[in-house]
């Protein structure tokens, strides 16, 4: 709408001034932010009135004139003759400056302020991008448990729930179940929270997170490490065409993300990040598995996200296929984010031999008993298959260029405390 045109608004307020006769309220909702002026001299005395009781947060509602004003947020003010308070807020707890941990309290008021919602704006894009990527290129989207009685990693990162007095499990992936499902759907795809009990707790760490896995019959690693940068880099556009705003906002330099806005990304073995690593000053023995800080040193030789593949059998899954070549590799690969933000995709092709498969897991201390139903899948049918693992939170906290993964998602859970 242009200079002149009414209209009616309804929001939060955001600010609140009270000069010369004039009360300036910055009005916030869903859209953004703008400047609302109730002049004494020519509002109704009952809008007065509600705008002088209208404290920081209180639920209102605005009808003027739109008028142009280069002083007011954006270039624009309404210029109300209607204010009327909905919900009231008084001593609102967040006045600025608070700490982390308290912020983190009342983390149910504090997903309101506006760097949290250009967060949840960029979020929606990213999930939207992903979605239309895979359903573009003929992907099923199937809806896994995330209760199960067999660990995919393992057993000491599970949560265990009693289920009517059996044991079970939060799930860790829904990799098992999509690898079931290729069998009729060849190409199938989920989005679902994960959980992991590991005692970690670090920036990029969550221990409730949200995981797109993808799992592909027919395909091995180069075909879903393929599909694994399509994506990325299919979102990053996303975000960069849509939400260009809401970075600014962040302040992060899109300049960082523009390279990767186009497949193609580089690779490298687990061997050849050792030899980078050593030229860093850091001295890991093959067999050794990759920890944040290494992450974050490999990030500093690349301006795009990268690959790094072939990682030895012993730091790997068991349902990981050995490169037939060279078996004390599997056919992994992680996905690392530029900048030391570190993973945000791990995969590999999956073993579809059945004895081979039943070695490893006994070559583990596993009981193949556990994995009857994983087995099974390998007698009656099996096909070559790979699949993927995305971290969505992981993927946005790279993309908006934040310091903590807390901030990528609404109500994040860590351990010993669970906000709100």
């Amino acid at each position: 709408m242009g200079e002149g045109a009414r209209a009616r608004l309804r929001g939060w307020v955001y600010r609140k001034r009270d000069v010369g006769g004039k009360i300036f309220i910055v009005l916030r909702d869903s859209e953004g932010i703008l400047q609302v002026v109730i002049d004494r001299s020519q509002a109704p005395r009952e809008a007065v009135a509600e705008a002088e009781r209208a404290d920081i947060e209180a639920s209102v509602e605005a009808a003027g004139v739109l008028a142009r004003d280069p002083r007011a947020p954006g270039g624009v003010e309404l210029r109300a003759h209607h204010f009327k308070v909905y919900g009231e807020s008084r001593n609102f707890p967040i006045k600025g400056g608070e700490g982390v941990d308290y912020l983190l309290d009342v983390r149910h008021l504090w997903v309101r302020s506006r760097r949290l919602t250009a967060v949840w704006r960029i979020r929606h894009t990213v999930l939207k991008a992903l979605r239309e990527y895979l359903e573009r290129n003929g992907w099923w989207e199937v809806s896994p448990p995330i209760l199960t009685q067999s660990a995919v990693e393992g057993g000491a990162t599970l949560f265990e729930v009693n289920f009517f007095g059996r044991k079970a499990y939060l799930s860790q992936s829904a990799q098992f179940y999509l690898e079931a499902l290729i069998y009729s759907l060849e190409k199938v795809w989920s989005l679902t929270p994960s959980f992991r009990a590991e005692r970690s707790r670090t920036r990029r760490h969550l221990y409730e997170y949200w995981h797109l896995e993808v799992e592909q019959a027919w395909a091995g690693m180069e075909d879903l490490m393929r599909i694994g940068e399509e994506m990325v880099a299919y979102t990053v556009d996303a975000v960069l065409r849509e939400r260009l705003e809401e970075l600014s906002l962040l302040k992060r330099d899109t300049e960082r993300l523009e390279p990767a806005r186009k497949p193609g990304y580089p690779r490298i073995t687990y061997d050849e990040a050792l030899e980078i690593l050593r030229r860093k000053g850091v001295d890991l023995k093959w067999g050794d598995d990759l920890g944040a800080d290494e992450e974050r040193l490999l990030t500093e030789e690349f301006e795009t996200p990268f690959y790094v593949t072939h990682f030895p059998k012993q730091i790997k899954s068991f349902y990981m296929k050995t490169d037939r070549s060279r078996p004390d590799v599997v056919l992994g690969f992680d996905l690392l984010a530029p900048e030391g933000y570190g993973e945000v995709i791990g995969g590999s092709e999956r073993e579809d031999d059945y004895e081979v498969l039943y070695a490893r897991i006994v070559e583990e201390g596993l009981n193949p008993e556990d994995y009857k139903w994983y087995l099974d899948l390998r007698r009656y049918g099996s096909v070559p298959h790979a699949g993927f693992g995305l971290g969505v939170d992981r993927l946005v906290m790279w993309i908006a260029g934040l310091d903590h993964i807390r901030d990528s998602i609404p109500f994040p859970r860590f351990r010993d405390r669970i906000y709100p």
